[in-house]
């Protein structure tokens, strides 16, 4: 930031040097990444030292968490190489309460990937135990602002267990991600209709990040019209919905691992909006813990539409939804009820 003095007293002789120019350098902000040798870590670590979450003049320093620090130093040349202007320091280890200490912004990436035939189940039980561990750090040396994105697998639950073990934190500091879902919507009507994804608004992805969510249209737009007034209810239900709901297991059926540059693609937007707010006649899909909005559970992690101003997230109200659309938004529920009680020891 420049700021610039030029005042001066009336009659005074005129200065010698009559123009002052001060640099204020902004104090770097801390951000944490876990998983960081992943595949997600990997993509998503270029582009936040690019500063594509902060912007062009705030320095940050950047906190990696790996079981094996001795695995980055590869990926540690690559950004030297970079030389990127604003990136302040590095530190790498394999302890959450270093990783997590004064951070700011923190990405929950690292999680043991789904792979072709695990069973969802299988998913949560690997990966409670580092979310628990996770949380307890948070809770003691985080920033008490901290925004907490969960990325990692199956990232409604795991956030859950990551928040309920950091007690000390507002429970708005955590979130899971349902950006990944909400661009896939975005991207399949876009195809759809024929325009850019630039021209989508208001699409919202309910409840768990699996194959139950419900990407629902019934009020979304397309270029300002109403975007089930441009498709069939046949495309809707039986294309739209199942091709976003396993969009994910697509992709592993593809490549023979999960989706890792449209995850960081996502995590990225999904902080950002967080940060800096929603457009004015537009929302994200975002998990967070349920106010009983709609009538789903108290404290279920659950993705809503959400409008955000200031840094805080408000879950829009008042939606109408038809018999179809409560049905899938109960049905969420109760996964995300069932996975909660297969849990229940980590959240004591």
């Amino acid at each position: 930031m420049l700021t610039e003095n030029l005042s001066s007293s009336v009659g005074e002789p005129a200065s010698p040097v009559s123009h002052q120019t001060k640099i204020i350098i902004p104090k770097p902000i801390n951000i944490a990444v876990t998983g960081a040798g992943g595949q997600i870590g990997y993509s998503l670590l270029f582009r936040l030292a690019a500063g594509e979450l902060l912007g062009c003049d705030q320095p940050f320093s950047l906190r990696l968490l790996t079981p094996n620090p001795r695995g980055l130093h590869a990926l540690l040349m690559e950004l030297a190489d970079c030389a990127y202007p604003l990136l302040h320091e590095i530190v790498v280890t394999d302890n959450p309460w270093s990783a997590f200490r004064d951070v700011d912004y923190a990405f929950l990436v690292g999680a043991k990937p789904r792979k072709h035939g695990m069973l969802r189940r299988d998913l949560l039980l690997e990966n409670a135990e580092i979310f628990r561990e996770q949380g307890k750090a948070l809770n003691v040396v985080a920033s008490r602002n901290v925004k907490i994105l969960v990325v990692g697998n199956p990232a409604n639950t795991n956030t859950l267990i990551a928040m309920k073990n950091a007690p000390d934190l507002d429970p708005e500091c955590f979130s899971s991600m349902a950006m990944l879902d909400h661009n896939r919507a975005v991207g399949k009507l876009a195809e759809k209709c024929g325009v850019a994804a630039g021209k989508i608004q208001r699409v919202s992805v309910w409840g768990n990040h699996s194959c139950m969510q419900y990407p629902d249209l019934h009020h979304a737009k397309v270029d300002g019209v109403d975007a089930l007034s441009l498709v069939d209810k046949f495309w809707f239900v039986n294309e739209f919905i199942p091709k976003v709901q396993y969009r994910g297991t697509e992709v592993i059926k593809e490549r023979g691992q999960s989706s890792a540059a449209s995850a960081a693609n996502a995590a990225i937007m999904q902080m950002s909006a967080w940060i800096y707010g929603t457009k004015a006649n537009d929302w994200i899909s975002m998990g967070v813990a349920s106010d009983g909005s709609y009538g789903i559970s108290e404290g279920l992690i659950y993705s809503f539409p959400v409008k955000i101003s200031d840094g805080r997230y408000r879950i829009v109200k008042d939606l109408a939804l038809n018999v179809f659309g409560e049905d899938m938004l109960r049905n969420n529920e109760m996964e995300l009820v069932n996975e909660r009680v297969a849990i229940r020891p980590l959240l004591q």
